[in-house]
């Protein structure tokens, strides 16, 4: 079964997809989630995506090493969501603040090695597979270096994550548009 990126800006609706795409599939879903919950702010985001995912969906949490996690959760007759890459991606620029000026994400080791790991796993994943990212290269240019490195890496992992996808929609104002497939 395929592999689909859906993307779109905040609150564009495309969790909501993902988890309605994992419920039309008819089969057992497992969601695998990114997020920390650093903050009371992000306590309450990931408070509401609990609330709005059904009472039997298995929830793994993997801020980090979604490779790994894959590789336990994705199988034949099984739906996993990713929710999503790129707070998956946020953690992994972890001391990207530190990096001098100019330079790029490939000097960070566990992103190198993490990204590599999800992108060589992609085309090899059983069952299906909805990764949720958001789209980030639509807005003004962010104003600090960490903030054009984020945006830089994330729109380079959705190009990568897309071109090994079956299927890309994007998400606006709740509507899905098929990009691919």
């Amino acid at each position: 079964m395929p592999c689909e990126l859906i993307i779109g800006g905040a609150r564009s609706g495309k969790s909501r997809h993902a988890e309605q795409r994992a419920v039309e599939s008819g089969l057992s879903v497992h969601v695998i989630v990114t997020a920390e919950a650093l903050d009371e702010e992000m306590r309450l985001r990931i408070a509401r995506h609990q609330a709005d995912r059904p009472a039997g969906w298995k929830v793994v949490e993997a801020p980090r090493g979604l490779a790994a996690a894959l590789t336990a959760e994705a199988a034949e007759g099984r739906c996993v969501v990713v929710d999503c890459l790129t707070l998956w991606l946020a953690n992994l620029l972890a001391g990207a603040e530190n990096l001098p000026p100019g330079a790029d994400a490939e000097q960070l080791p566990a992103l190198t090695t993490e990204r590599a790991a999800l992108l060589g796993l992609i085309p090899t994943l059983p069952g299906k597979v909805l990764f949720v990212a958001n789209e980030v290269g639509l807005g003004l240019v962010p104003e600090t270096p960490l903030g054009r490195l984020f945006r830089d890496e994330a729109g380079r992992l959705n190009q990568a994550v897309a071109a090994l996808c079956d299927g890309v929609t994007l998400v606006a104002a709740g509507l899905p548009l098929r990009l691919k497939g």
